[in-house]
């Protein structure tokens, strides 16, 4: 790099190449193969069918990378001498064009996750021979709606977690050893937020420091939200997000908008489908959780969208992508392109909240009561997981909770439930989901969560066991029948003013 520091960088070259090759760069900090990758990974086999040189990089400070790791996307363009993720990219492209052999000076840049805010990042001071983009889940803003906090709502289990993770050890992704089984119980019982270095971190975690120490929207998250740099594409960049992802389900949105800011391109686009946090580059991304897709969406983007994508700015061959916006309809389950976003043809609709629990389009009478109340516990807060709740690392249930049976906590007295007749139609949701809350509260403070879900019928699928028998031993009752499916759920802080 250009302060010195090296990176720790594997390079796959395929083992009959005989001509020139496009580069594809991946920036990670959780680790790069030691020897290459058998049987090849399901995100790398069809754009491998390409042919590329795949080059998957240690961020600084990560592993064998000298330097030290920031976790963090604050960029200074401003400062000729500061090193970060967007000047890393750079130096970084600038070494391989000019030293890995038999490379056709074409270079794209791809990852999922903090894999995509490194990609992401380049749209800020892109290398010249960057001739393509595709950040995926990347974060834009973390005090806004990213990983580590939802509207302000700090998410304790994963920036907690993932911090921990990430800077505990250089060397190693490592969990944080938790002493409960359920971490509902372990993080009620850990008191307030500051016990966590009083008890535990005693501030060996720097990022984790920094949350705490700044809990509104102040200038450090102002800085963090790297995205408010960006207001054009000047690179080719698709933009992937899933519905159901549980960590970066907005910043793709909104570097997608962002990078239309003052120039719109048409290189600038969008795909959204049913997915939950990277599921796209899984090998089969035939359902979510316990929801059927009807077919392989994670190979139909990685064969026709993601593959197409980098053939044509890297290979130059094919054709460039007539929409702007590509999104999975789950419901009907099937693709759909779109000129413009949100579709020219979607109309504005309201559902009312009504006084006696239902839910309509039809407008409150005017001399209707002017609220509902619940008493909310902080004692007793309600799990946003079916307990026990599992660690968010490794594993368990993280990945799929965005799609859950919402049945586990329907009917709780700090629970307020609105549901609407049966539908007698089809009704297709395409673009933006919001929501306009008004509340008052004794307290001090609140949290609240809205949530848009769908009902399945009791008649949705055939029980799998036979109702005299039941289901065999050891083995639980699972049926989409009455099944409480969130469409789009989202918590906002609720600071009370007197």
């Amino acid at each position: 790099m250009r302060d010195g520091v090296h990176l720790q960088t594997a390079i796959l070259t395929p083992v009959d190449q005989h001509k020139a090759l496009p580069i594809l760069l991946e920036r990670t900090p959780y680790g790069v193969p030691e020897k290459p990758p058998a049987p090849m990974p399901a995100k790398m086999k069809e754009l491998a069918q390409d042919g590329y040189i795949f080059v998957i990089q240690n961020l600084r400070g990560r592993f064998k990378s000298e330097g030290k790791f920031l976790l963090s996307s604050y960029v200074d363009l401003s400062d000729p001498k500061a090193t970060n993720e967007t000047t890393d990219a750079y130096d970084t492209i600038d070494w391989l064009v000019k030293n890995v052999p038999q490379n056709n000076g074409r270079v794209g840049i791809y990852g999922v996750s903090y894999d995509g805010l490194t990609a992401a990042l380049t749209l800020l001071h892109p290398h010249p021979s960057l001739k393509a983009i595709s950040e995926q889940a990347s974060p834009a803003d973390q005090w806004m709606n990213d990983d580590d906090h939802r509207y302000g709502a700090l998410r304790l289990s994963y920036s907690f977690e993932y911090a921990v993770m990430e800077q505990a050890d250089k060397n190693a992704n490592t969990h944080f050893a938790f002493d409960t089984f359920d971490t509902y119980d372990w993080y009620l019982k850990l008191g307030p937020i500051s016990n966590v270095n009083t008890k535990y971190l005693h501030n060996s975690i720097p990022y984790w420091n920094d949350t705490v120490e700044h809990p509104d929207y102040d200038g450090f998250w102002h800085r963090e939200a790297w995205v408010n740099q960006l207001h054009s594409s000047p690179v080719p960049n698709l933009n992937v997000a899933g519905f159901w992802d549980q960590e970066d389900p907005w910043g793709p949105w909104q570097i997608f908008r962002n990078s239309d800011k003052d120039a719109p391109s048409s290189d600038n686009v969008m795909v959204a489908g049913p997915w939950f946090h990277g599921e796209w580059q899984t090998p089969k991304g035939d359902r979510i959780g316990e929801i059927p897709l009807g077919h392989d969406t994670a190979r139909e983007f990685r064969e026709q969208i993601e593959a197409p994508f980098f053939r044509y700015y890297l290979h130059e061959e094919g054709k460039k992508f007539q929409w702007k916006v590509s999104t999975f309809q789950s419901g009907s389950n099937s693709w759909h392109a779109y000129t413009v976003w949100p579709p020219a043809e979607v109309r504005r609709a309201n559902l009312y909240l009504q006084q006696d629990g239902t839910l309509t389009f039809e407008l409150p009478k005017a001399n209707a009561p002017a609220f509902v109340e619940y008493t909310s516990d902080p004692a007793n807060p309600v799990p946003y997981r079916q307990r026990p709740i599992s660690p968010t690392y490794p594993g368990g249930d993280w990945r799929t909770w965005e799609v859950a049976d919402q049945r586990f906590v329907d009917h709780r007295p700090d629970v307020l439930t609105f549901a609407s007749m049966p539908l007698d139609h089809d009704v297709t949701v395409t673009g933006p989901v919001s929501a306009e809350l008004y509340a008052s509260s004794s307290g001090t403070d609140s949290d609240f969560i809205v949530k848009l879900i769908d009902v399945y019928p009791e008649n949705a699928v055939k029980n799998s066991w036979s109702e005299t028998a039941g289901p065999a031993p050891g083995e639980y009752a699972t049926s989409l029948n009455g099944y409480e499916l969130p469409i789009a759920m989202e918590v906002r802080r609720g600071p009370i003013q007197h």
